[in-house]
């Protein structure tokens, strides 16, 4: 459990086929939601990467209902996506900015991915405005801002 302001989170980390169907709709509801509507941008989310990764839900309980899903992280082994594990699909819902969340999100996924797959570099594909959010997580740029989906990124890396 942790705290991002006043929201009560429980962590839970799942392979994808432990993945309940509610709990993919949910994840892949807030995936669309931000990256798809919000960021006005149409691209292939679905890349066929989910199955070889972890998927970190930061839920809040909802008495007599399943939890809400506020905050999700995809952790990528090492291999998949990069040489080093990554990193990716990182969201928080709308109703939660500035509360603190995406920090706590960061922080238990970077805890989490070191758990599984031990201390290691990791390297993320960032979008170049959210540069400075990730560098308070110890991440630094390397190489040059590149388009993804009409959207400046770059990579970053934590040693």
């Amino acid at each position: 459990m942790s705290r991002g302001a006043s929201i009560v989170v429980r962590w839970r980390c799942l392979p994808f086929d432990a993945l309940l169907p509610r709990t993919l709709y949910a994840l892949l509801q807030l995936r669309s939601e931000v990256f798809v509507v919000e960021q006005a941008c149409a691209f292939q989310d679905l890349d066929g990467a989910d199955p070889g990764c972890l998927h970190l839900l930061g839920e809040r309980a909802r008495p007599g209902s399943d939890p809400e899903l506020l905050a999700y992280t995809r952790l990528v082994p090492p291999g998949l996506k990069y040489v080093e594990a990554s990193i990716g699909r990182v969201v928080t819902a709308p109703i939660t900015r500035g509360t603190g969340l995406g920090h706590a999100l960061m922080a238990e996924s970077i805890r989490m991915l070191h758990s599984l797959w031990g201390v290691q570099p990791i390297r993320i594909g960032a979008q170049a405005h959210l540069q400075a959010f990730y560098r308070q997580h110890g991440f630094e740029s390397v190489g040059d801002l590149y388009d993804e989906d009409g959207i400046p990124h770059t990579e970053m890396i934590r040693n």
